[in-house]
């Protein structure tokens, strides 16, 4: 399985990691399939939550799962596709010489490798509820989401692919 070995290597050397994957050439494809497979794994982590709030609630949790996984399958691709195109604008501002795929891959990869600990903030978001502790592992996974992001763009900034 190298995808979740690439996935564990992103938490010891993220930068290493990046370098691989845009060695291997642009494939619009793969992008694809890692920004899917990334929101895909987002909206598992938001299930136990979904089960949380409508047991506490009495609503449906069939129509609030579809809505969303039409949010993740639907929505954030489209939202993360145009995140990734400002920031390359804004490295570009700031000399960078990579290219649009790059800037992709790194804010896809971010996403994809980090959801070890957005499934474990969808555990803790049902399972215990709203805390100190669901906040501190939201905020775990915003700064590891933040550090592979900076750190892939970088990467695919430094140089054109």
């Amino acid at each position: 399985m190298p995808v979740l070995n690439d996935i564990t290597a992103s938490y010891r050397r993220p930068g290493t990691v990046m370098t691989r994957l845009l060695s291997m050439g642009q494939r619009e494809d793969r992008a694809l399939v890692i920004l899917l497979g990334g929101c895909l794994l987002m909206f598992i982590s938001s299930l136990p939550r979904l089960a949380r709030e409508v047991f506490l609630t009495s609503g449906d949790l069939t129509q609030r799962a579809a809505y969303e996984f039409v949010a993740w399958m639907l929505v954030w691709p489209l939202i993360l596709y145009g995140l990734a195109a400002l920031s390359h604008i804004v490295a570009k501002l700031f000399g960078g010489q990579g290219t649009w795929y790059g800037a992709r891959l790194a804010l896809f990869w971010a996403l994809l490798a980090a959801t070890p600990i957005a499934l474990l903030y969808g555990l803790t978001a049902g399972f215990i509820g709203p805390g100190i502790q669901k906040t501190l592992v939201a905020l775990l996974w915003c700064a590891v989401f933040i550090w592979f992001w900076g750190t892939n763009l970088r990467v695919a900034e430094r140089a054109a692919t």
